[in-house]
């Protein structure tokens, strides 16, 4: 069955990929294309404190720096190419995660040093088709599944040949096999940097005019080297906005897949609901990620962790963005922009989704705020988040200050 799926998913991506009609040579030469090239370089500068109860906390300043280059166009192709380089600027004595230097009673920030290659691609573009080759950003939706981690200062990049296409009014289909990913541990630094991989994403997305848009997905991950992240998750999610109002809601299912030592079936679920006084905003909203007993957990190992239960990251799972158990976040945040300043009020609180497996019931709650800012052309943000523990984990307190632009 499993290889099915795979070739049928292999089989909609050609069909996608040969779908497109033929673009007209260009009146150009590859010099001429290549004096079309351009190139930037941009530097984020971020302090992060970390206070823990039971560590001695940590503090860090590092500087990202990144530089890219894209190709002019000839004949439908380009190249894009982009370095990151991630520097402690005073002194790295924080763990900085899985293969990093080691400070016992030290809290982690999970930013090492080093310099990588974050994205490295051949694309090319036939009217309304868009095809990719290397390493790249895939960013799906709101980044619940299949995301970049870009907070963090070394992003989760994918090795992987990808399609998109937009030829029918209103639909985006989305298809990518993917080889390998490279996570925010470095992979010249950490074995868990570097996770080699045999997964076909899927994504299908049609707008309902103002209603809204319906997506469809499924992705079939078969990580070779963590192979308790191999799953095969199937969803749906609707989200949209009228007259002030705004709302969403998603369901997906997932089964334990490849090589996975579990055998499980467990689902997701998210409601949210919003409404924009002007300026303020106003959000709720509750989100379970669900448990099969003692047999599993539903987990989004390719997911942008940070952006969901909270900015303490206290549920990262070891990287699954899920505890034995499940989890379930009911959350509210009040927003808005004041001048050139806009920012929120987020709150969460958390219970087990299954106590008599996790032995928990009330898992804690958070409160975090963010203020966004810019002078000249430095954009700056401060942002503080305040964990406290129920039966689960420990008070944790992060506070970050952060400053970035672009030439």
């Amino acid at each position: 069955m499993k290889n099915l799926q795979k070739t049928l998913l292999a089989t909609a991506i050609s069909a996608v990929l040969f779908s497109a009609n033929s673009v007209a040579e260009e009146e150009k030469t590859i010099m001429e294309a290549l004096k079309e090239s351009t190139a930037s370089l941009s530097f984020r500068y971020r302090f992060e404190d970390v206070e823990q109860d039971g560590t001695d906390g940590a503090t860090a300043n590092t500087l990202l720096t990144r530089l890219n280059f894209t190709t002019g166009t000839y004949n439908g192709f380009n190249g894009f190419i982009e370095f990151d380089q991630v520097s402690e600027l005073i002194e790295v004595d924080y763990n900085t995660g899985p293969g990093g230097p080691t400070f016992p009673g030290s809290a982690t920030i999970a930013d090492p040093e080093g310099t990588d290659l974050n994205q490295a691609f051949l694309q090319y573009k036939a009217n309304d088709t868009v095809v990719r080759y290397g390493r790249q950003r895939i960013v799906l939706d709101n980044q619940r599944f299949i995301g970049g981690v870009a907070w963090r200062q070394n992003e989760q990049t994918y090795d992987a040949f990808s399609v998109k296409n937009t030829s029918v009014e209103d639909l985006t289909l989305f298809g990518a096999y993917v080889y390998n990913v490279n996570r925010i541990f470095g992979d010249d630094r950490s074995p868990a940097g570097d996770n080699a991989s045999t997964t076909f994403l899927l994504n299908a997305n049609y707008k309902f005019g103002k209603a809204g848009s319906l997506t469809a997905y499924g992705y079939l991950i078969d990580n070779e080297d963590l192979v308790q992240y191999s799953t095969d998750t199937y969803g749906l999610r609707f989200a949209g906005s009228s007259e002030g109002f705004g709302y969403s809601v998603e369901y997906a299912t997932q089964s334990s897949a490849a090589d996975n030592p579990a055998d499980y079936t467990a689902d997701f679920m998210e409601l949210e609901g919003s409404y924009n006084f002007k300026p303020i905003k106003v959000t709720a909203g509750y989100q379970v990620l669900g448990s099969d007993e003692s047999n599993g957990q539903f987990i989004t190992p390719l997911a942008t962790l940070h952006k969901f239960q909270g900015w303490s990251d206290k549920f990262l799972g070891g990287g699954t963005g899920n505890i034995a158990g499940g989890i379930q976040d009911m959350y509210a945040s009040v927003g808005g922009k004041f001048g050139k300043v806009s920012g929120s009020v987020v709150y969460h609180a958390y219970t087990s989704d299954d106590s008599d497996v996790s032995g928990f019931d009330d898992l804690g709650s958070e409160i975090g705020l963010v203020l966004k800012g810019k002078v000249g052309p430095i954009d700056l943000l401060f942002k503080a988040s305040d964990y406290s523990a129920d039966e689960f984990a420990t008070d944790t307190t992060k506070i970050w200050l952060m400053a970035s632009t672009k030439i």
